[in-house]
């Protein structure tokens, strides 16, 4: 059976000749195996290493984006790309996080049945405890909104070859493949794994980049946080309600009140459930604004085999 391994690369130059002998490496016998790199828009020599491992590995598939779409969009390219006659794709990360010697084990469970094999991460090892309560806090907030169960998730996935044609037929523009894996259903094995030291480079993930993915992540698989929206206005009215029957009674018994604090507190209280709910509501119209657009995931700029 032919399985395709899918990694995409941002600025991996130095990562790259490394984790391709390494899967080389450690991969099960009784399978053949295609590599998919897909180059994320590197600014670095990531693309220059690509091509000159095609000259040792006729396995290998490499795609050039023609800029960085992340890494979301690089996951859909590789899928994308894989070959028809392949049963099954798995996921990885090129800094080799997810440890390439999980993939046997991966492939018994698959073999077993399951048709998503899903690596959950044991602990989150060398990250700050601010990152740590960062994504506890995400993960918390995806599942009351969606109802997908998410902690401590990760990309390191097998899909079944019936996954992939399902997965075929979504045409969201902005993606999340966690929250993907768990939509889409099917018989599911989850099992933990801990999470490699990282050997070359940096993470090109940032705070902003994180915080994008977050809220991409939410607004596309919940509309729940509207609902935010009339629960200011309830809570505002009950406010108002009580300050009235209490304005109406210090009217009736002759007592003057100034009111001008009570009438700043107002202001900033409507003011900001008010810009709360148009930026709910602005999040909400971008995302339908860029699904509207139908423009490509990403585009491809250069595509090259090793069998070629």
């Amino acid at each position: 059976m032919l399985i395709s391994l899918i990694i995409p690369a941002h600025n991996e130059a130095t990562q790259i000749p490394h984790t391709l002998t390494k899967l080389q490496e450690v991969l099960d016998s009784n399978y053949e195996y295609e590599f998919i790199f897909i180059d994320d828009g590197s600014t670095d020599e990531s693309w220059q290493i690509l091509k000159a491992c095609l000259e040792a590995e006729p396995r290998l598939k490499i795609l050039k984006l023609s800029r960085n779409f992340g890494k979301e969009a690089a996951l859909a390219c590789g899928l994308d790309a894989i070959s028809p006659d392949s049963q099954a794709a798995i996921i990885l990360d090129c800094d080799l996080q997810f440890p390439p010697e999980y993939i046997k084990a991966m492939l018994e469970h698959w073999r077993a049945g399951y048709q998503i094999v899903a690596g959950r991460k044991s602990h989150r090892q060398k990250e700050s405890w601010g990152a740590k309560i960062k994504a506890k806090f995400f993960y918390k907030i995806f599942d009351k909104l969606t109802g997908f169960e998410l902690k401590n998730s990760s990309d390191f996935q097998l899909w079944d070859r019936a996954v992939i044609e399902a997965w075929y037929k979504l045409s969201e523009r902005e993606l999340f493949f966690r929250g993907f894996s768990q939509w889409l259903g099917f018989k599911r094995h989850d099992f933990e794994f801990t999470v490699a030291d990282r050997e070359h480079g940096q993470s090109s993930w940032n705070f902003f980049s994180l915080l994008k993915l977050s809220i991409s992540a939410i607004t596309s698989f919940s509309a729940k946080i509207l609902l935010l929206i009339p629960l200011m206005a309830a809570v505002l009215w009950l406010f108002f309600l009580i300050l009235g029957i209490q304005t109406l009674l210090h009217f009736f018994r002759g007592e003057s009140a100034t009111g001008f604090t009570t009438v700043i507190l107002l202001q900033l209280m409507i003011g900001g459930a008010t810009l709360l709910a148009l930026s709910l509501l602005a999040v909400y119209i971008a995302k339908l604004f860029n699904e509207v657009k139908s423009r490509p995931r990403y585009i491809v700029s250069e595509f090259l085999r090793g069998d070629d």
